[in-house]
């Protein structure tokens, strides 16, 4: 006959193992998410020029818009403020690279 408490151990080491496992897959999924890139074998039209007046609020940031690829065609997605998420952040502005015989967007962030 088992103890009980022998029982709940063993429930518990598996319960952590399966855990473990778990955490281990998407850890190991999460790189290849994050490289997923899609290839527009077209080049991006060039930005539009946008006008825009002073910050709303004291230290806001102007985000200048960018050329999306939507699956058959680009689409201007226009510029905003913002408010940095902390002193002393840059943003960086999305891009267009030519890579993998075509054209690959880089996101744009905060720096």
């Amino acid at each position: 006959m088992h103890d009980p408490g022998t029982i709940h151990n063993m429930e518990e080491k598996f319960s952590v193992k399966k855990l473990a496992l778990t955490l281990l897959l998407a850890a190991s999924l999460a790189p290849a998410v994050a490289s997923a890139q899609v290839v527009v074998r077209i080049g991006p039209p060039p930005p539009v020029v946008e006008h825009y007046g002073p910050p709303p609020h004291p230290g806001w940031v102007w985000i200048s818009g960018y050329q999306r690829w939507d699956g058959q065609r680009y689409v201007w997605t226009g510029g905003h403020w913002a408010h940095p998420p902390r002193p002393g952040a840059v943003w960086v502005p999305h891009r267009w690279v030519h890579r993998h015989g075509g054209w690959v967007m880089v996101e744009g962030h905060w720096r």
